[in-house]
């Protein structure tokens, strides 16, 4: 389960959150590029840019559900 009170410190502001729990596995990047970028000097994934339409919506939700380690958060702001 992600903790939002453990988000990495490059997410942007706002209802989706990738934790320190990432294992760099690439699955949200891939699900949704537009939205999840790497850090190369930290080998872990952040949300880049918040979902803007529900296309946008549905991939994070999918990379989410999909994450193997349950890095990823929604706290629905």
């Amino acid at each position: 389960m992600p903790d939002r009170n453990d988000r990495v410190k490059e997410n942007i502001a706002g209802a989706y959150y990738v934790d320190s729990s990432c294992i760099d596995c690439d699955v949200c990047r891939d699900t949704a590029p537009e939205n999840f970028r790497r850090s190369d000097a930290n080998s872990y994934s952040f949300v880049f840019k918040q979902p803007l339409n529900e296309e946008e919506r549905a991939a994070c939700e999918e990379a989410l559900l999909c994450c193997p380690v349950e890095a990823i958060g929604n706290d629905g702001e």
